[in-house]
């Protein structure tokens, strides 16, 4: 069970189908899907 901040839905929500990612600025980050409304998010650090 990953948490992250859906910017959409305004409130915390598990994801789905959390990865492990790096961004451009060679970060690690977790991304997966909001289960209510299906937008992307993220949270930085890893798994």
């Amino acid at each position: 069970m990953v948490e992250g901040f859906c910017v959409k839905c305004k409130k915390k929500v598990e994801m789905i189908d959390p990865k492990q990612v790096e961004l451009k600025n060679k970060r690690q980050a977790i991304k997966g899907t909001c289960p209510t409304c299906k937008s992307t998010v993220y949270r930085i650090g890893k798994l």
